[in-house]
């Protein structure tokens, strides 16, 4: 029996979305790029592929776990130079410097390393390097774990305190340099005119409380802490 031209077609199931979990991951950042971490949900996640956050489960558990390996996934992006030993501070503070950078382009993605002990591969990886270079440079082992859980931690806060200024920043939309200016004509306002019986030398100094970039204090402060590993050093 013929069918009728007009006989309406039969309905067709869609087919099943078939993801990975690097795709996910890769939804995941660009939502946590463009609107933060908070933005990010096994739902929201599910929506980019069309799909329910069912289909996830399979690949990730919840959003902790999901928010973990986007860290981890950033953390690929750090390079590791051949190891120079004679020069371990100075390679110490290019990798903090390129880590900084790199969670300053992923907004507040940083935050994630401080809810947690950064543990994927990719972590893992840099910890190694950095390890085996402070090692090798003459500190004890147990200085140079604490080297990198204190630095890396001055590093991934100050990034995700930048991440807010940044959000601030956009909300007023003002760009960073205006944003500084701002802030520091304010405060040294605010320094100058404190009681001078109470804040003698914070009213004498207003320049000096407000000088420097976000960036000059950040490496300042990155100086301080990788110089200070010198006398923990063991002359071999």
């Amino acid at each position: 029996m013929k069918t009728s031209p007009w006989q309406p077609l039969p309905e067709r199931r869609p087919t099943r979305v078939q993801l990975d979990r690097e795709q996910i991951i890769d939804a995941a950042l660009r939502i946590s790029d463009a609107e933060g971490i908070d933005a990010v949900s096994t739902r929201r996640v599910a929506a980019e592929f069309g799909t329910g956050p069912s289909s996830l489960y399979a690949h990730v558990s919840n959003k902790d776990e999901l928010l973990r390996l986007m860290f981890d996934r950033v953390c690929g992006e750090i390079e590791l130079p051949p190891h120079e030993p004679d020069r371990w501070q100075a390679q110490v503070k290019q990798l903090m410097l390129h880590t900084h950078e790199i969670l300053q382009a992923h907004n507040d993605l940083a935050r994630v390393a401080l809810a947690m002990i950064p543990n994927g591969p990719n972590a893992l990886r840099a910890s190694e390097w950095m390890l085996a270079l402070v090692i090798k440079g003459g500190l004890p082992p147990h200085y140079g774990s604490w080297a990198i859980e204190r630095i890396f931690l001055y590093v991934t806060a100050d990034a995700y305190e930048n991440s807010i200024w940044r959000a601030q920043m956009r909300n007023l939309k003002q760009t960073q340099e205006e944003a500084e200016r701002q802030v520091k004509v304010e405060l040294k306002a605010y320094f100058a005119g404190l009681p001078e019986d109470r804040f003698p030398y914070l009213r004498a100094h207003p320049d000096a409380m407000t000088s420097g970039t976000v960036q000059e204090r950040f490496e300042w402060g990155l100086d301080l802490l990788i110089n200070g590993l010198t006398s923990y050093v063991v002359k071999a």
